[in-house]
């Protein structure tokens, strides 16, 4: 499994993939050395780069993350929440077919290993607050304006 680290705007992702494709995207709360990228990881520290700068709304990558089958199904589902999107847990376990499976759906959710690319950061609550975010709310919510549509722009 090859590693490699990228500066984000959050702090440092660190990437962990090989030739079956990226197994998890994460971001850290302390500070790893940047360092040589791999060559099997250039395309996705590539493409986050464009995501951060606003250039890139969709990852064209090869995943491969370890997980259960309802875990891989949920992170499908959040690949089809449109970028600058959100629903909520009780809309994405309605679409998997089972409104009472909100819960388990919110855990698959929380298990999620490809920070960003799968974006479990677009899942609200049913009131549209932010809930439920291992990087942090903070980070959630920073992801979610970066996303907006709508730029809040300085007054002064």
């Amino acid at each position: 499994m090859e590693v490699a680290y990228l500066q984000t705007p959050m702090g440092i992702a660190e990437f962990q993939g090989d030739a079956n494709g990226l197994a998890s995207i994460s971001i850290l709360n302390d500070n790893k050395p940047i360092g040589i990228v791999p060559h099997i990881l250039e395309d996705a520290i590539y493409q986050f780069q464009e995501y951060f700068e606003g250039t890139r709304e969709n990852f064209d990558l090869k995943l491969n993350p370890t997980g259960t089958d309802f875990q891989k199904k949920v992170w499908d589902a959040l690949c089809e929440i449109p970028y600058g999107k959100t629903v909520s847990y009780l809309e994405l376990s309605k679409k998997l077919g089972d409104p009472k499976a909100i819960r388990a759906v919110a855990a698959a959710n929380g298990k999620n290993p490809l920070w960003i690319v799968v974006p479990c950061h677009r899942v609200i609550g049913s009131n549209g607050d932010l809930i439920g975010y291992a990087g942090g709310l903070h980070r959630k919510k920073w992801l979610l304006e970066h996303e907006s549509p709508v730029k809040q722009m300085a007054l002064f």
